[in-house]
């Protein structure tokens, strides 16, 4: 039987030259900021949490605001999620464009609608500080912040996540005589689990790297995305630099996490 031919593959054209440049482009314009901040002070700052204290409470100040916020989405959330995933209204279309508006709209124009309702000469605010409850200025104002601004990438995710749990074994499980709450806790809920949960690595992290809305609602005491902004202000790009970079490494981590839940493994061939 004769050799095959060698296979030969068609040159790329020049559209597709230029398409892998741009491509390229894009991709160095994206990771070459984040490159030079880590390497110029992700050491630097990683070498300071031992000694500086304010950068050290800054970044706890961060994570635990931010982990608040993104419990209270969680647990507000998810059953406004599997609504607009499971049920069909009159108005959907319009509360899932509202939703979606606090992603729109600029961060500090976000911070200065929450000063208007929660600041001290609004209703609620004056309400809230009447009961011993005040909220600008304080880590509260930072964990009001951090939800307006991630919470609906939260809801977004987890609607997605029920909506590709066929609804099917949830009428199976009715049919059974199981209730629509113990449907959605032994059925539902734990289908979409890693997507519900991917969807709040997500809103953690926009939670932890917000700065304008938080900027303007509370500015003391201080996240890590605002001290960064103070000593930029206050000292120059050199002291700015640290705390940048622990931000940025911050973030690794939700990263890392969602790659990881969003990684399947693949399937094996069966042995013969």
């Amino acid at each position: 039987m004769p050799p095959l031919p060698p296979r030969r593959f068609p040159l790329p054209g020049a559209s597709s030259v230029l398409a892998a440049i741009a491509a390229s482009l894009l991709l160095l314009f994206l990771i070459a900021p984040i490159v030079r901040l880590v390497a110029a002070g992700g050491g630097s700052g990683l070498a300071r949490l031992a000694g500086d204290t304010e950068l050290r409470s800054a970044l706890a100040l961060t994570g635990i605001t931010a982990t608040v916020a993104t419990l209270i989405g969680v647990l507000t959330g998810t059953p406004l999620a599997y609504l607009l995933a499971r049920r069909d209204f009159r108005g959907r279309a319009l509360l899932a464009a509202i939703l979606d508006l606090p992603l729109l709209i600029p961060h500090p124009v976000a911070g200065i609608a929450l000063l208007l309702v929660l600041g001290r000469e609004s209703l609620v605010g004056s309400t809230l500080l009447l009961a011993g409850l005040r909220v600008v200025g304080t880590p509260i104002g930072i964990v009001c912040a951090m939800l307006f601004v991630s919470a609906p990438l939260f809801v977004s995710g987890a609607r997605e996540a029920f909506a590709r749990v066929d609804p099917r074994f949830e009428s199976v499980a009715r049919t059974l005589g199981d209730t629509p709450a113990r449907v959605f806790r032994r059925i539902t809920l734990p289908l979409a689990g890693r997507g519900v949960l991917g969807a709040a690595v997500v809103m953690w992290a926009r939670a932890v790297s917000e700065f304008g809305a938080i900027v303007i609602l509370t500015y003391n005491p201080k996240t890590v995305s605002v001290l960064s902004y103070d000593r930029f202000t206050a000292y120059g790009l050199q002291e700015a630099i640290p705390a940048a970079a622990v931000l940025v490494i911050l973030a690794l981590v939700p990263l890392g996490l969602l790659r990881a839940l969003r990684t399947e493994r693949a399937p094996s061939l069966p042995r013969a």
